[in-house]
């Protein structure tokens, strides 16, 4: 019988369609999760705390591919670490790691830095934590997810003056083509650090704002803010951007078309 293929945050909004896309490719999955979820249909689910490191020896056991997904705004390198040393005691699997672009451009100098931007620190430790590893490894580093920008545009348009950071802009990507990407490089030999993917456009910030709130049929002031230090120096600089790797096909437009749509035609709730 073929070794499960392991799914570190096997939930969450990229995880998920790993995930599934895993499944639908005939592979039996093992998912990782800080909350209990239900067995079914191929998938194992087991409860695992990475960052304590409770749960993990057991989930990393009989595997021979790990797709680490899992992720927050702080506490990637220990989670990876845990991970790694688990995954080390149990064999040499290969881990498949999914990183973010700019994490080794985003200086963090000050705490100003850190408090703003110690998500792309998080990240780049995670990242040192698997080239140093020991285990065979592939990386791949994305921009920022269309998710996570409606999510941020969302809680945004709430106030009745949005402040922008003067200067940034960002080239998002859609997660479903992320997921594709990673099941890709899992099924695959150990590659290393893979080139990135980004999205097919460059927007401003202010842009991005505006798509979101035309999209809903709302009108706000934008203000924009510029934002001190030497991080978000680099991220005017364009650090956190791919030009280069504007593989992505689906747009921001795209994207909100479908999702606002959708959460319009289920009617009003908090998901709008």
């Amino acid at each position: 019988m073929t070794a499960p293929i392991l799914v570190t945050g096997g939930t969450g909004t990229l995880g998920r369609q790993v995930v599934a896309r895993l499944r639908d490719a005939g592979h039996a999955v093992r998912v990782l999760s800080r909350h209990h979820h239900p067995s079914a249909d191929g998938v194992e689910h087991l409860t695992c705390d990475l960052l304590t490191g409770e749960g993990i020896q057991p989930a990393v056991g009989g595997v021979a591919t790990i797709v680490h997904c899992a992720g927050g705004s702080k506490g990637d390198d220990r989670a990876t670490r845990n991970l790694v040393r688990a995954a080390s005691r149990a064999g040499t699997p290969h881990l498949v790691h999914i990183s973010v672009v700019g994490a080794d451009r985003v200086p963090l100098v000050s705490g100003v830095d850190r408090a703003m931007f110690g998500y792309f620190g998080s990240k780049l430790g995670a990242e040192r934590e698997v080239t140093g590893s020991g285990l065979p490894w592939t990386m791949l580093r994305a921009t920022q997810f269309y998710d996570l920008l409606l999510l941020v545009a969302r809680q945004m348009a709430r106030l009745p003056v949005l402040p922008v950071p003067a200067g940034f802009r960002f080239q998002p990507v859609d997660s479903g083509e992320v997921a594709d990407r990673l099941v890709e490089l899992a099924l695959g030999a150990p590659a290393g650090l893979v080139p990135d993917i980004a999205g097919p456009r460059v927007y401003a910030a202010a842009d991005l704002l505006r798509g979101y709130l035309k999209a809903r049929g709302k009108r706000r002031l934008l203000v924009p803010v510029r934002l001190p230090g030497r991080a978000a120096g680099a991220m005017r600089a364009g650090a956190n951007l791919a030009p280069g790797r504007a593989v992505g096909q689906r747009t921001w437009e795209e994207f909100l078309a479908a999702r606002v749509a959708s959460a319009s035609a289920s009617g009003p709730g908090p998901a709008q």
